[in-house]
């Protein structure tokens, strides 16, 4: 049970001793933007500004086994630095963590920051039209959830974050749980490995994004290892193929011989795949 915990967070220990340079420090950091509160708790997000932004915006999911931890913002720097490097504006959002939150409020929190980010757009310099999401594996589902699932918004209500869509633009994934019915079963060894998953099996269907695919989908990445044994690729080759039924752009780039979690020239690959992906579907569109 240990092992398979610690490499569910492993897409999470990639990201805890990057080193700084010197062109990170032209980086503006805004951290721990309160986007909501919950149980007498903030929820945040950091916000990475790149020196020279190209009016874009991505959405990283903190999230491994739908754990969500604070890291000091200095020290995802070189996580991002790919995205930066190429004016992206990143926000690193965190979500109601469990084990006290199971999915559904997870999803509540994740659809909330995207209403927030919308709202003040303009505050961080970016086109509210122009968002993407991305995340790896419990990360890569909250992703593929809010790609596939998203509203405009409810103009009736008070709260004016509210009021906003969740939609986002563009969505990349690495090794996403893209079917939850059978992790919700009592039986499997996911239900107790991951609290997150003990919530009301008559649910999984909304939370599983295989079964919510429509035409008007954004365009989305998908990147597994083939050799994944926590969340088997075809996780990815099944939504794939729903988007494709759909008309939906897709792309599933194959990690040879990779488990879940990437290294080395492995997580290069993957990383330089999602900054083409953000350059092709979020580019500012012509006048």
């Amino acid at each position: 049970m240990k092992n398979v915990f610690t490499t569910l967070l492993l897409f999470s220990c990639l990201i805890s001793a990057p080193s700084i340079t010197a062109a990170d420090e032209r980086v503006k950091i805004i951290p721990d933007v309160v986007y909501g509160h919950k149980f007498g708790m903030a929820l945040t997000f950091d916000v990475f500004q790149p020196e020279k932004p190209n009016g874009a915006g991505v959405l990283f999911m903190v999230s491994g086994g739908w754990y969500s931890r604070w890291t000091d913002p200095q020290n995802m720097l070189s996580w991002f630095k790919p995205l930066l490097d190429e004016g992206f504006t990143v926000f690193c959002v965190r979500h109601g963590s469990s084990p006290k939150f199971k999915i559904p409020e997870v999803v509540e929190d994740v659809r909330r920051s995207v209403r927030f980010i919308r709202l003040h757009a303009k505050d961080y310099g970016v086109d509210p039209s122009r968002l993407g999401v991305w995340g790896g594996s419990a990360g890569g589902h909250l992703s593929l959830v809010l790609g596939t699932t998203s509203d405009k918004g409810k103009p009736e209500a008070k709260d004016k974050v509210l009021q906003e869509s969740d939609r986002v633009a563009a969505v990349a994934a690495y090794y996403p749980p893209t079917d939850l019915r059978e992790f919700v079963d009592e039986k499997s060894p996911y239900y107790q490995r991951f609290p997150a998953l003990q919530f009301d099996k008559e649910l999984a269907d909304d939370f599983s994004p295989l079964l919510q695919v429509t035409p008007d989908d954004p365009p989305t990445l998908l990147i597994h290892g083939d050799q994944d044994k926590l969340v088997p690729i075809s996780h990815s080759e099944n939504i794939m193929q729903q988007f494709k039924e759909k008309k939906v752009p897709v792309e599933l780039l194959v990690i040879e011989n990779a488990a879940h979690g990437f290294r080395g020239d492995d997580q290069t690959r993957a990383s330089q795949a999602v900054v083409k992906w953000f350059q092709k579907h979020l580019a500012k569109q012509a006048d």
